[in-house]
This record gives C-alpha cells, sequence and structure tokens, in this order.
C-alpha cells in the first residue's frame, strides 16, 4: 500500500462512519451538480437536503477540508478547492470498519445466512465487536426500517423481498405508488433536484456503466426514484418510494456483481427519458415511461430468476 493511500485511510479513521457517509454523499452532490473551483459551500443549505442538523454537516465539511477537497474562504465559509469533475468518492473517503460490518451484515441477511430473528448477544460473538457496536449498527438498521425491536432483547429483520411473490408485490406497489406522484395536481419539476441527478445519470453514461461502484449506482438510482416521487409535494407517496428503496438496499447487497454494466447503462437511459419527459411537462408521457421502465425491470429479474433458479437483484430499476 503507497503512502498516499494510507494517509487516506490514515484520515478516514478519524472519523466516524456517520461523518464519513454523510462527506462521501456530500462530495457526491457537489461533483454532480458541477460545482467547480472557488463555489461557495453553504452548511444550511447542505443539512436541509440531507434531513441532518448542522452538526454532522460541520463534521463532514471539516473532513472534507482536510482531505483537500474544500478550503477557507478569504472572509467566511468555505469553498470548493479542486476540480471535482474525475474525482472517485470511495477512494477518497474509504468506509470505516463499523461501515464494513453494516454492509457484511445485510449481505449476509440478504443471502439468508443471519437469521431473521437475532440478539446482541448472538451477534457479538459472531462479528467480534463490542455490544456497543452491535446496538449501534441495529439502531441504523431500525432508523432506515430494516429492523423491529422485540419484547425483551431480541431484534427481528423486516421482511425483505426474497421470493416471487414478494418481488412481484414489489414492483405492483411500486407501479401504484410512484405513478400516482407524477399524476399528483401538486407535482413541480424541482431542478434544484433534478439537475445533480441528471449529471449523475450523464456521468455513468460517458463511462458506459462500467466503473460504477454498487453503493454509488444504488444512490443514484435510488435517489432518481425517491426524487421524482418528492417532487409531487406528497410526503406519504415519498416515505413509501423510500421504504422500497431500504427494502432494495439489503436485498441488492448480496447482488451487485452480477448486475451486467449493460444493464446499468439501460437504465440510466430510461430514467434520463423520464426525466425529459417531466422537465418538458409531458405528465402522460412521463407515467407511461416510468410504468414501462418498472414492469421492464420486473421481467428482467424474473429473467435472471428462471434462468439461473434463484432470485436475483440485478433488476434495479
Amino acid at each position: 500500500m503507497d503512502a498516499r493511500r494510507q494517509e487516506t485511510q490514515a484520515r478516514g479513521e478519524t472519523a466516524s462512519p456517520l461523518q464519513i457517509d454523510l462527506a462521501r454523499r456530500i462530495l457526491e452532490r457537489m461533483r454532480d451538480s458541477g460545482a467547480g473551483e472557488g463555489t461557495r459551500i453553504s452548511a444550511p443549505e447542505l443539512a436541509r437536503a440531507f434531513g441532518v442538523s448542522r452538526s454532522p454537516v460541520s463534521a463532514a465539511l471539516e473532513l472534507l477540508m482536510r482531505q483537500g477537497v474544500l478550503k477557507p474562504m478569504p472572509t467566511r465559509g468555505l469553498q470548493v478547492a479542486r476540480d471535482l469533475s474525475d474525482i472517485v468518492p470511495h477512494a477518497l473517503l474509504p468506509r470505516s470498519p463499523i461501515e464494513e460490518l453494516y454492509r457484511r451484515m445485510m449481505r449476509e441477511r440478504a443471502r439468508g445466512e443471519l437469521p431473521q430473528e437475532v440478539s446482541e448477544a448472538e451477534l457479538m460473538p459472531r462479528y467480534d465487536v463490542s455490544r456497543g457496536v452491535v446496538r449501534k449498527l441495529l439502531l441504523r438498521f431500525a432508523a432506515e426500517g430494516l429492523v423491529q425491536r422485540l419484547p425483551g432483547h431480541g431484534w427481528r429483520f423486516v421482511d425483505t423481498l426474497v421470493g416471487e411473490e414478494a418481488f412481484r408485490e414489489s414492483y405492483e406497489f411500486r407501479m401504484v405508488v410512484e405513478c400516482a406522484a407524477l399524476r399528483s395536481p401538486n407535482f413541480k419539476a424541482n431542478p434544484a433536484q433534478l439537475t445533480p441527478i441528471r449529471r449523475a445519470h450523464e456521468r455513468v453514461l460517458k463511462d458506459n456503466g462500467r466503473h460504477v461502484g454498487g453503493d454509488e449506482w444504488f444512490r443514484i438510482n435510488a435517489g432518481f426514484h425517491e426524487n421524482l416521487a418528492g417532487c409531487s409535494g406528497n410526503r406519504f407517496l415519498t416515505d413509501a418510494v423510500r421504504q422500497q428503496n431500504n427494502l432494495r438496499r439489503m436485498q441488492e447487497a448480496a447482488g451487485y456483481d452480477e448486475l451486467p454494466a449493460k444493464r446499468i447503462e439501460q437504465s440510466c437511459r430510461e430514467h434520463l427519458a423520464i426525466l425529459d419527459a417531466v422537465e418538458a411537462g409531458d405528465m402522460e408521457w412521463s407515467e407511461a415511461l416510468l410504468r414501462q421502465h418498472l414492469r421492464q425491470a420486473a421481467q428482467f429479474g424474473q429473467a435472471v430468476e428462471g434462468a439461473s433458479g434463484k432470485r436475483s437483484s440485478t433488476a434495479r430499476a
């Protein structure tokens, strides 16, 4: 391992998993919004965008400043310190050991290796960590709607998208909810939300979907559907899409390596076509495209299952 890599890891280890994850998301947002060198960065705006308080945002910005991404302005505040177009967030901000354990638990639950009902006492020796670490991870899963606390000392993971029936029901539900969001009388395309999403998709297409990481692609993909629902102005529709994304996150953590680059490229093009229709104000056409997109994704997943004999997470709509 070279000295630069060691230095990057050492810096990352001083930050909490939340700060590293938030810093990575802020970096991706700045890059996809086209922020150039010298662009002023607003902590309050980022706090609103990510739904967190100022404190974790300030800590994440401090981390980005230590990594040379940001620098102080001559007067007050922070500004972008370098070109972000070719930056690789996961190389600059590696995952912490706790974040790696979080991903491992998701993979093992998705594969059925981790039981649906668990206890803190069982997980401690399994992963060789303290009760405090186990509890912190379970609370994070709970905040994402992926686990529920049972009476006593147990925890139960929610039903995931395993099996033909759950998979079909999920896509039927998404067609109803996401298409309803487009038909909402309060729907309003928000350029501040949609422009970074478009740029992220265009960046993936430029690379033909070959080098995008699993976490990054999930965030782009899920962000498209969640932000589109958010334009409806209906918090309940948005929450329903967010919950489906959380269920997909756990299942897809086990199968990103199965996803062909061509499938990522196809999904990007379909998303961009929907955005084109939304921005043109043609809601009927955008709904038709979205419904077709979800239907094709469901059919793709069923075809992969039929060929391999198991449910695959490669639908990725």
